[in-house]
């Protein structure tokens, strides 16, 4: 496993990191991508089919845990806007005043797409799980093409 969530979460003031994960991430989209376009013997597709699915799940799993730690995040930046609109601007402000400050920081903003960008990403590998079902599916379809009498089925 790539440990990019530690990677990413051992010092939470610091997001360089992301620049790296997505990139590696991304590689491994392409890899996967051409992991689907299968061909060859049922039986050697689906003996490497339980191991891709779980190696790509895994990555789902740590995108996912990355996603929730920038959600934190975020939330905790809000709060911190929150509290400084409210405490330290030139005037009163009412709540929704300071929430609609907060919606338009920049320090909020930034984060804010960070995580569409993670969402993106995540998305991409859930479309690479449920290409992995199909997968599943196909092949068992044709094992039992197989024991109906058709022996030669091949992807």
């Amino acid at each position: 496993m790539s440990g990019w969530y530690s990677k990413i979460t051992e010092d939470p003031t610091d997001l360089t990191p992301l620049v790296e994960c997505f990139a590696y991430f991304e590689g491994q989209l392409k890899e996967a991508s051409i992991e689907l376009n299968v061909g060859g013997r049922i039986e050697l597709i689906s003996k490497k089919l339980p191991g891709m699915a779980e190696y790509r799940f895994n990555q789902l799993q740590e995108l996912e845990a990355i996603l929730k730690f920038l959600n934190i995040r975020l939330d905790k930046k809000r709060a911190e806007r929150f509290r400084f609109y409210l405490e330290k601007y030139d005037r009163a402000l009412s709540a929704t005043e300071a929430k609609n400050f907060v919606d338009g920081d920049n320090e909020v903003l930034d984060l804010a797409l960070l995580i569409n960008q993670v969402a993106m990403l995540r998305n991409k590998y859930l479309g690479v799980t449920k290409g992995i079902e199909y997968l599943h599916f196909q092949i068992g379809n044709i094992i039992k093409l197989r024991t109906a009498g058709i022996e030669d089925a091949s992807l």
